[in-house]
């Protein structure tokens, strides 16, 4: 599907992913979780230099939950190692595309050189304008609120925020996603149809894309399909829409 098509205004301007399905990816192929995992990262980089020429403004990522520590310790490390290995691999990626990186989650439990990735990857394309690209790394919907109320509450108690003005945007503001548009459209691999925990307040009214597609097999055409599908959709957000 050729989304060059597609005017601009008509086009997510935030884009969040939940990128399932390496698990059973490797399982078809006789391989480990591991290998799926490895084969999902790399099904990464053609989705984001598709946003950059696309001038989307955000791209979010749900790579890894809170519930996921739960796995095998042999699978959570490979791809603690693994989150570690591409953040360094892509530095050429991210600032030949001019996208600035962050990353959504706690960093509480994550390894050190992760952390120390992380970090870098941040400090360095801080100053790029195009695409932001987000990384929901030991992340949790219900725990992000959660850390917002908390901030919201210090500042209350410390005397720096006044409790009768406190409204969503208040809340907006301490969501690790404070800045960037919330998601217009939420893409979902592996046939899955539920939220997982992910993005709980800013996808209140995302458009939802879901495909059967795992997401080792994810392509840029795949992509263009959900860009061009949300473009055919009417936004209501609760409104009516005159067809007259």
């Amino acid at each position: 599907m050729n989304t060059s098509a597609i005017p601009s205004e008509n086009l997510p301007r935030h884009v969040a992913i939940i990128m399932d399905g390496n698990g059973r990816w490797a399982r078809q192929q006789g391989r480990s979780r591991s290998y799926g995992h490895i084969a999902g990262a790399e099904a990464v980089k053609p989705i984001i230099i598709e946003a950059v020429e696309r001038r989307i403004e955000a791209v979010t990522l749900y790579s890894f939950s809170m519930e996921n520590w739960k796995r095998p310790d042999n699978e959570v490390a490979t791809l603690m190692e693994l989150y570690a290995h591409h953040l360094a691999k892509e530095r050429a990626l991210i600032m030949d595309n001019n996208v600035r990186f962050m990353h959504f989650g706690r960093r509480e439990g994550l390894p050190q050189g992760l952390l120390d990735e992380l970090d870098e990857a941040m400090d360095y394309s801080k100053d790029n304008t195009g695409l932001t690209l987000a990384l929901a790394l030991n992340y949790g919907g219900r725990t992000e609120i959660a850390d917002a109320i908390r901030r919201i509450a210090e500042a209350a108690q410390s005397g720096r925020l006044d409790p009768r003005q406190i409204d969503e945007s208040t809340i907006d503001a301490h969501l690790y996603t404070a800045g960037l548009p919330d998601p217009d459209l939420l893409i979902r691999t592996a046939g899955e149809r539920r939220l997982s925990n992910f993005l709980l307040w800013q996808i209140s009214y995302a458009e939802l894309w879901v495909t059967d597609t795992l997401w080792p097999d994810f392509t840029v055409e795949h992509f263009r399909d959900a860009l061009h599908d949300f473009a055919s959709r009417q936004r209501r957000f609760g409104d009516v829409v005159n067809t007259d």
